[in-house]
């Protein structure tokens, strides 16, 4: 067993983070934003980058996992681990700090533990492979294999993307076989993983409403994700007078603003009891002007931290569906498209993580992370906690995502601070 680290750890610092966060992308981003699309080229570029500089600054490997997740690892007096990490594809013209803010600053966190010593648990940096699923379309790909919530037969196996290339075939270019992936799991089981911690941006405009710095996330909101279909009759717009009709889309239409009332209703009065619903895509058939429409499609996705609230929600957008339906003369069938539970946070690590940003921003907001992450995997496993930094404007996947440098110093030392109290309670559980 390595000897224990005999050396203070250094104050948390954001400068080399930073610094190297725009090395990456300029070796990564057109004028049109970052073009890190997980499986190509410029993703590859990125991955390369990490492992120059992991190697040169603190010599030590870069280890691929069968899911295509990358790792770097610190041995530790104990092989009890703590992981901390994110993802570093991007969307195609994305930002300069979606996904690598948590990878970059993981480096930091090495940093500071290597020139220490040995630490006194193992630590585990990990860049997930494909958590945006721009590409394919299947997000939390590698943290999901390792979680073993992945069934990559079912679910990827059939995946093209838009030039025609198959994702087994991408996998397999980037030396994944999907029919090994499931044994991710095993692979980050054998770490003994006791903790995860993840730093990543809000993407959104809560913390920057609340005029806060850096946030501590209360967890993942469950989803419900349907796709729901009003059935009336296409008739000819000129001939059929309105009373007569059985429009389709008027019935999806107030659908639409029926869930936008359910959102406002369920939603508290804090970040935490806050939800969400979303109609995003509408498909309107036949689909020309002289038409009454016959058929539309429309999606609904809805999202609250509370799982009994969720029920309830889609209880009541079930019930507005079918009252549109009625007063439209249509029919109305739904079919789902994705059901997540939600994934609240530990409650020790989030304890710690409020500590840890009051510290350096003088006050903790906690508020639940309506989009998905890897940390939501995660936190099916093992202990997890994630810290936001303000986005501003509040905004992300697109090239406009910044957040203001003293507010990404803070939020980068916050977590600093986070991954070695992490670091020391794990420690302190073996002992």
């Amino acid at each position: 067993m390595p000897p224990p680290r005999t050396k203070r750890l250094s104050a948390p610092s954001s400068k080399r983070v930073i610094a190297d966060l725009r090395e990456l992308a300029a070796r990564t981003s057109t004028e049109r934003g970052a073009q890190r699309v997980a499986w190509g080229p410029v993703w590859r570029e990125a991955r390369a980058w990490f492992t120059e500089k992991v190697k040169a600054e603190l010599g030590l490997p870069v280890e691929t996992d069968p899911a295509g997740n990358a790792w770097v690892t610190l041995p530790g007096a104990s092989p009890r681990g703590v992981v901390f990490g994110s993802h570093l594809d991007s969307v195609p013209g994305g930002g300069w700090l979606d996904g690598v803010l948590g990878v970059v600053a993981g480096i930091e966190a090495l940093r500071r533990h290597a020139a220490a010593g040995t630490p006194p648990v193992t630590m585990h940096l990990v860049d997930w492979a494909d958590e945006e699923g721009a590409r394919y379309g299947r997000s939390l790909t590698g943290s999901a294999a390792s979680a073993g919530t992945l069934d990559a037969a079912r679910e990827l196996a059939h995946l093209v993307d838009r030039n025609g290339v198959k994702l087994p075939d991408a996998l397999r270019e980037n030396g994944v076989e999907l029919e090994r992936m499931g044994h991710a799991h095993a692979w980050l089981k054998a770490r003994d993983p006791r903790a995860y911690v993840e730093l990543h941006i809000e993407q959104g405009p809560v913390l920057e409403a609340m005029k806060k710095p850096v946030g501590v996330v209360l967890g993942t909101m469950g989803v419900e994700r349907h796709m729901v279909r009003f059935t009336g009759q296409a008739v000819h717009a000129g001939a059929t007078p309105i009373p007569l009709r059985q429009d389709a889309f008027l019935a999806a239409a107030e659908f639409a603003l029926a869930c936008r009332d359910i959102g406002l209703k369920f939603s508290g009065r804090t970040p935490k009891t806050r939800v969400v619903a979303t109609c995003g895509v509408v498909k309107v058939e036949p689909g020309f002007v002289t038409a009454v429409s016959g058929a539309t499609d429309i999606s609904l996705d809805l999202r609250a931290l509370d799982g009994a609230v969720l029920a309830k929600m889609q209880a009541a957008a079930e019930k507005a569906s079918r009252a549109a339906a009625k007063k439209n003369r249509c029919t109305v069938a739904w079919s789902p498209l994705l059901s997540i539970e939600p994934r609240p946070f530990d409650p020790t690590l989030l304890e710690l993580c409020a500590d840890a940003v009051r510290e350096f921003a003088g006050d903790a907001p906690k508020l639940p992370s309506g989009p998905l992450h890897d940390a939501a995997e995660m936190a099916g496993i093992m202990p997890t906690v994630m810290v936001f930094a303000q986005s501003s404007p509040g905004i992300s996947h697109t090239r406009l995502e910044d957040t203001p440098i003293p507010h990404l110093d803070k939020s980068i030392k916050a977590f600093l601070r986070l991954v070695e109290t992490t670091v020391a309670h794990v420690a302190a559980d073996e002992a």
